[in-house]
């Protein structure tokens, strides 16, 4: 097949696009901004666009498809080109529907933990030797790509709430229809999109809705909202609730323990062992014995950016993660607590989404932070550009926190310097973002701080 990625820079559509050429598609794409990793890998492969923009003439009536990122607008030339050609158009979401009518469907949704759920199962069936299909949000060690497709009779697919694209409106995750469903937490996001609570809570309710006749839906139970909507599910779907299953920490170390046979495992807080416990109903479903899965599960290292060690020393470990949203915060500051009781903990975070930079939604995260010894905020006043937003007063921030000692920053070189400044002896660092700090460079920031 002949395939045109509009918007092929974008973090799954680049690697949409190498699985398909690797397949022995003929692809091509465009962008108008694409970067590394992406911009290395495509180019490792030939099919880097020759220039960024978007070019009405690459789009061909003999194109097979084109597949549609969410980065790219109703007037995008190239879109509209596709239309008038009659080419056919899909969003990545239901191209990879369209693609695994036949499979067997594992969705994992949720506001926080998607990516680390899909994770741990990915990796679990690598190590069983399983043969499946996926899509994951995150480049994850042992795969080449956070996309395959091929004849396997199994996908596993993260399932974003966010919407499809500009042609589609849909939550992407809504598309995906699976015979077994994880709902892992419900946490009010992407304002922009769904301005009310109630309104981002509907989507995972359509989306229980939409589980194949006598599905699976595994859901955390320790979540209010996800369990007063997974009590609304259809009759002929089987529920399988979940919640932190036993476990006990020693020396840092982390040990989950199920029918009484206890398990050292690498990641750790109560979000994480909940992960595991979904990870592990899910794979129950599959045919996965519980030994076989912590057999597996032992080795797992954790998903790019979720508590991901950057480098530590004797006294002192500095972790990034993903955390972003007020839910998201709070559990990542208390499993970086609890796993270090004795060291202090200088919690950093980025304000980074449309929904945090909103003045509005800031109140949101009132006590996210307040079991950081040393808690700091920063946002960079560029984002604020680039989304056309107003900017954030310093004092705003701090009030919304709940914390009168809240560092506040929105430019990095003074936050480098505030970190510069501490003496690390018995202290962690937490970087949470789902952004990057304005690129900073996190494993040079861990030596300029001596934390190797």
């Amino acid at each position: 097949m002949k395939i045109h990625f509009i918007a092929i820079g974008g973090s799954v559509m680049h690697n949409m696009a190498i699985a398909m050429h690797e397949n022995g598609h003929t692809v091509t794409g465009s962008d108008d901004e694409i970067f590394d990793p992406a911009k290395g890998r495509l180019a490792a492969r030939n099919i880097l666009p020759e220039t960024t923009g978007w070019y009405a003439a690459k789009i061909t009536a003999d194109l097979d498809a084109i597949i549609l990122g969410m980065h790219a607008r109703e007037d995008n030339p190239e879109l509209i080109e596709a239309k008038k050609l009659g080419v056919k158009i899909y969003s990545f979401p239901e191209y990879i529907y369209e693609q695994s009518k036949n499979k067997i469907r594992v969705v994992i949704g949720g506001s926080h933990g998607k990516t680390t759920i899909t994770a741990m199962v990915m990796h679990v069936l690598k190590l069983l030797g399983r043969d499946f299909d996926y899509m994951v949000g995150a480049q994850l060690e042992g795969f080449e790509t956070m996309f395959r497709l091929s004849n396997a009779p199994l996908i596993i697919l993260e399932g974003d709430e966010y919407l499809t694209s500009t042609l589609d409106k849909r939550p992407k995750f809504h598309l995906y229809k699976p015979h077994i469903a994880l709902i892992s937490g419900i946490a009010w996001d992407h304002i922009n999109v769904f301005p009310t609570f109630e309104m981002y809570v509907d989507q995972f309710r359509v989306f229980i809705q939409l589980i194949e006749p006598n599905g699976t839906l595994i859901y955390c139970a320790n979540d209010e909202n996800v369990k007063n909507i997974s009590n609304g599910a259809r009759q002929d779907i089987i529920s399988k609730p979940y919640g932190v299953p036993e476990y006990s920490i020693r020396n840092g170390i982390t040990k989950v323990v199920f029918d009484e046979k206890p398990t050292d495992i690498m990641v750790f807080g109560k979000h994480n062992l909940m992960n595991l416990n979904g990870a592990r109903l899910i794979c129950e479903s599959l045919g996965i014995s519980t030994v076989s899965f912590m057999q597996a599960i032992a080795s797992f290292k954790g998903a790019a950016k979720r508590l991901e060690l950057i480098s530590k020393n004797e006294t002192t470990a500095c972790y990034k993660d993903f955390a972003h949203s007020p839910s998201k915060l709070q559990a990542t500051i208390n499993a970086a607590k609890e796993q270090y009781p004795e060291r202090q903990l200088i919690a950093c975070m980025e304000l980074h989404t449309y929904s945090s930079l909103n003045s509005d939604f800031l109140k949101q995260y009132k006590d996210a932070m307040k079991d950081a010894d040393v808690a700091v905020v920063f946002y960079s006043s560029h984002a604020l550009e680039i989304k056309k937003m107003p900017p954030l007063a310093a004092e705003l921030v701090k009030s919304s926190f709940g914390r009168s000692d809240l560092h506040v920053f929105n430019v990095k070189d003074e936050l480098i310097a505030f970190l510069e400044a501490i003496e690390w002896k018995n202290k962690n660092l937490l970087m949470m973002s789902s952004g990057g700090f304005d690129n900073l460079d996190f494993k040079e920031l861990a030596i300029n701080l001596q934390i190797v």
